[in-house]
Order: structure tokens, then sequence, then C-alpha cells
């Protein structure tokens, strides 16, 4: 019996020669992350385990994003104590505001995570680094206190599902469209504690930032981690952004998989998951059969789908119009990198002229912390990745999860719309 891609990383670096699923194991990890809301706490656990200092100030990476620029006193005392656990213990990977992005997309961009890591973080959306066939999945703050501390972290093996993509998208449908297609099919449960394997040819039809996406939103589907294989667009980023060795793994021909489903890619349309679960999914045509469903707010950004692609779509979309009056559009590149790009392209003067803003890389309105709070009864389209009552603001308030396209779309019409409709 095999051995899934998943499979294979956990037991190299528990030092086995094989696992099954089910099976608990100490493995070594390679990074551990943590935020501005997460990492106070795993500190804070640290100090009651007095422990002298951390495993390895290199294996850290500390990426103050929530709340930064800090909103309030409170936030600026959560960054205060990250900063000063880096300065002490000289953490490497501190990203401090001027330098710093949204986490998931910040260390792959510099060259943190590769293939064949074992990497946690104390956030959920960090098994988005499964694009580059490493396996990464989000833990609790005493996990990262842990892990920060010993360099080890147990797990039980998960088991995997199997998706097979085929087909190249069309016009208009991104890896969002395909998450949000597969959160829609198997339910925000189906793939619970479980390896969601993505393989197939349609994979060499999607790009670096399509597959973050997916991979980001694996745990709407209540998976442990999303992985692709490493081709030859994944080793060039890599090789681009990396200068740390990597190591391929790939599933064997006869590894276990607890269900397969096949997606062919080109039969895909625009998806927008409505509230108040990331399940609640409709297409587009289905959209248009429904009464037109008016907004208030647009959000393009996050760790989800704030990468230079997504702003590339939205701008073509804006490029040329106006946001409707009374729409208020926010645009927030995911790092500095990315806000740099778009400004030497002509993203951000794109936006303003179509009037939207831009802001600094920041998660801010994702969770309900700041730069885009929804009042009693609001809604918005967001590229975000989740739409629970109450996320963005008043519990009364709707999001729509949406790709960047939709989003900037919808910005222009004032309603959920597609841009073929422009």
């Amino acid at each position: 019996m095999g051995m899934t891609m998943t499979q294979k990383i956990l037991a190299h670096a528990a030092g086995l020669d094989k696992v099954v699923a089910g099976q608990l194991i100490e493995a070594n990890l390679d990074l551990v992350l943590g935020n501005d809301i997460t990492s106070p706490v795993a500190i804070k656990e640290m100090d009651k385990m007095k422990v002298n200092g951390v495993f390895d100030k290199d294996k850290i990476a500390l990426v103050p994003d929530h709340f930064v620029p800090n909103k309030d006193i409170k936030s600026a005392e959560h960054c205060k104590c990250v900063r000063e656990f880096a300065k002490r213990n000289e953490i490497t990977n501190y990203f401090e505001v001027g330098e710093m992005g949204i986490e998931h997309a910040l260390l792959p961009e510099k060259g943190l995570t590769v293939a064949g890591d074992v990497i946690i973080g104390a956030d959920s959306h960090t098994c988005t680094y499964g694009a580059l066939g490493a396996f990464s999945t989000g833990v609790g703050s005493t996990d990262m206190a842990a892990g920060m501390a010993t360099g080890k972290a147990w797990f039980k093996v998960p088991s995997a599902i199997k998706f097979i993509l085929t087909g190249k998208p069309s016009k208009w449908v991104s890896g969002k469209d395909v998450i949000l297609h597969i959160i829609g099919m198997i339910g925000v449960d189906g793939a619970l504690y479980k390896s969601m394997e993505f393989v197939g040819d349609g994979i060499a039809n999607l790009s670096m930032d399509d597959r973050f996406t997916i991979a980001n939103m694996a745990i709407e589907a209540g998976g442990k981690n999303g992985i692709f294989p490493v081709d030859a667009l994944a080793e060039e980023y890599m090789k681009e952004h990396s200068t740390k060795k990597y190591t391929i793994y790939e599933a064997d021909e006869d590894a276990i998989y607890d269900e397969t489903y096949t997606i062919d890619l080109s039969t895909l349309r625009p998806t927008v998951s409505f509230p108040h679960l990331p399940e609640n999914t409709h297409t587009i045509d289905e959209i248009h059969e429904m009464d037109p469903i008016f907004i208030d707010q647009v959000v393009i950004g996050s760790c989800t789908n704030g990468r230079i692609d997504d702003l590339r779509i939205a701008a073509e979309v804006l490029k040329g119009r106006k946001v409707k009056k009374g729409i208020r559009c926010i645009v927030i590149p995911a790092t500095q990198s990315i806000y740099l790009q778009a400004m030497e392209e002509g993203l951000l003067r794109t936006f303003i002229e179509a009037g939207a803003v831009v802001s600094t890389p920041t998660c801010g309105p994702c969770l309900g912390g700041y730069m885009g709070i929804l009042a009693e009864g609001e809604r918005c389209v967001s590229t975000t990745n989740r739409n629970f009552v109450g996320r963005m603001g008043h519990v009364t308030s709707e999001i729509y999860l949406a790709s960047p396209a939709v989003a900037a779309a919808s910005a222009i019409t004032g309603k959920i719309s597609c841009p073929c409709e422009l």
C-alpha cells in the first residue's frame, strides 16, 4: 500500500520509512509562523514553559499583518509584544510595517516556503504553501509555542482526497472559482482533517497565483492541508524566490484515497459563495436568474486574492470604467513587492481613476478588523475566504465571496455581476 504526497513528506519529517492514515507522529518542522493576533498568545505560553530561547531563529517567521498599521492601542500592544520577542530572540524573519505583507503571500515571495517542507502556522490559512508542494497547516497558538521552542510538532497522519483537474479554464474563470466550485460540491466539512491532493493535466493551465488561492482555501472545506505536485512552473517560482533547497515528493501509484473527483476546468463558470457559508455557492448563470443582488462595498485583496495576477485581472475589468456612485471599492495588494509591481504596471492608477481606494498591505477587512467594516444590513462582494455571520462587521451584514474579476465587475454595476456583462 503506497503513500500519498502528504504522507511521504510527513514520513520523512518523522524519520520513518512509512506512515499510514491515522498514525500519530512527531515531525521536525522547517518553519513556524505567527502573526500579530496569534503570536502574543504563543509568546506568553513560551514564557510559562520557561524555555531558553527558540529552537532556530532562522526557522521562525513573525508577520504582523492583521491589524497593521496598528488600528488602536490594543493592536499596538500586540505588535510591540511580537517586536520585542523577535528582537530578544534575534528572529531572522520578522517583517515590520514597510517591509511586511499579508503572511501567506509574503513567505513564498521571500522564499521561506518550498517543496518538501513541513510548516505550521498559528493561522488557519497556512495551508497556502501546499501550492509549492509543501505540507503546511494551521495550528493553535499553544502548538506554535511548542514548535518555536522545540522545532517539533505532533500530527495525526491525514487520509486524502484526490482531485483530478483536467482541461483549461475559460476567460474570467480563475483559481478562486475552482476552489469555490469544489467547496460547493463537497461542503465545508467534506475534507475534514484530510489532505486535498490536486493532480491532473489541468494544473498546467493554472498559474502559481491560482494554485496559491486553491491551496489557501482548503481549510474552508475542512481540509488539513491542500497540496499540488511540483511541476516546472512551481520549480521556476522557487528558483526565482528561494535560496533554500527543496525536495520533490510524488504520490505512489498505489496510494490510497478516500474519494476521487474529476473536474473539467473548461466547464466551470464564475462562482460566488453566498452568505453565510463558503459552501453556499451559485454560478453567475444561476445568479442571472435571480433578482439583482445590490451591494454596498467591494474588497479586492487578502491572503486569498491579493497577488499580482489578481490585481491585473481586476484592473483589466476596471480600466476605462468607473466604480458605481455610492459603492466603496477597496483594493489591497498583498505585499509591498506586489504593491510596487502594481504601481510600475500602472494598475494603481487604473484603480484610483476608476474611483477605488488602494491600501497598504493588511488583512484588515477580511476578519472585520478595519479598512472596510460593514454596517447593519450592508452587503459586500469580497475576494477573501470566509463569509460567516459578522465576519466583516455587523451581524446582519452579508458577504459574497468571489474572484477579482467578479468583484471588479460588481463594483462597476453596483450588483453582483460578471465582466462578460459589461
